[in-house]
């Protein structure tokens, strides 16, 4: 995943030359340098500090109580992170190519809320279905060793494992946008460049939650028809320690399919707490916690304080 579609547009020149190539190309790379492994590392960083400031709160819903991620662990997440990021740098050159050749159409321009909310809603939905079957094909014996074993060597997630891939899969994870952008395109549909910004950071955001390593939604989450179609940290990591849950944002593939692990609302019930609130009895905390829960994830999105970019970076 990477933010190569957020270049700064040039009008391309009359008679297009090698130094003006040079320049955009070089351009991409910092861009997407910049941004991808910015955003890496204030994800995974903030959600640290978080869970290192909330230790008792996090240890309290850990869900591998038995075992921990070692520095050997932290060390290689880390490491291959950054290679992930270089590799991001590469594959969406596509992307900077087909913007060159009018392949792939950004609306650039101020676009209403609404363009904006449904343009983010459906990226987001179709990059859940192409994660879900690209990552159950990554778990085949003929690619899981090639592709998807270094990501697994996460036993016990951290927020750090996010970007921990092995360089096919990153290629293959890196692939998603400039395939989405072209089929777009082609279909007439010209992107806001706000929705792909609170895209990029939706993901991130919910990949660092996804391998907490402590469950991060409150208790109720997987009864409530409100929110059980949202995937908890729960959800991926039962992916890391015992398989099954190959989903990203969501749980319906997963149940779709038949790939839900059996036992996956149980081991949530386990790790979750309400939100307790003074004077509530339980069934009123857990719907209080929730609806908390879902007010600060949808503020965060829309406000894009996180964001962090000025809209000319567009």
């Amino acid at each position: 995943m990477s933010v190569a579609e957020t270049d700064t547009v040039n009008k391309l020149p009359d008679a297009p030359t090698l130094e003006y190539a040079i320049t955009r190309v070089s351009e991409h790379f910092a861009n997407v340098l910049y941004f991808d492994l910015g955003r890496y590392l204030i994800a995974a960083g903030v959600l640290t500090l978080f869970l290192l400031v909330f230790r008792s709160w996090a240890d309290a819903r850990r869900i591998q109580r038995k075992r921990k991620a070692s520095r050997q662990d932290y060390i290689r997440e880390v490491l291959s992170s950054f290679r992930t990021v270089l590799v991001f740098a590469f594959v969406t050159l596509v992307t900077l190519v087909g913007r060159e050749v009018g392949l792939i159409e950004l609306k650039l321009e101020s676009a209403p809320l609404f363009t904006i909310a449904w343009q983010f809603a459906l990226i987001v939905l179709v990059h859940d279905a192409y994660f879900y079957w690209i990552h159950r094909a990554m778990h085949t014996k003929t690619l899981f060793k090639i592709a998807h074993l270094h990501h697994h060597k996460s036993r016990t997630p951290t927020p750090w494992t996010a970007y921990s891939f092995a360089t096919l899969e990153a290629v293959v994870e890196a692939a998603y946008m400039p395939l989405f952008l072209i089929i777009t395109s082609l279909l007439g549909i010209q992107y806001a460049g706000f929705a792909l910004l609170l895209f990029l950071w939706h993901m991130i955001m919910r990949n660092v939650m996804a391998h907490a390593g402590s469950e991060l939604f409150p208790a109720g989450w997987v009864d409530s028809p409100w929110t059980r179609w949202i995937s908890t940290t729960t959800h991926h990591d039962l992916h890391h320690s015992s398989g099954h849950n190959y989903g990203f944002y969501f749980t319906f593939w997963d149940k779709w399919m038949g790939t839900e692990h059996p036992r996956y609302a149980e081991e949530f019930r386990k790790n979750a707490k309400p939100l307790r609130l003074p004077q509530l009895a339980r069934t009123q905390a857990e719907r209080v916690s929730i609806m908390m829960a879902a007010l600060l994830a949808a503020t965060v999105t829309a406000h894009g304080w996180l964001v962090a970019i000025d809209s000319s970076f567009i």
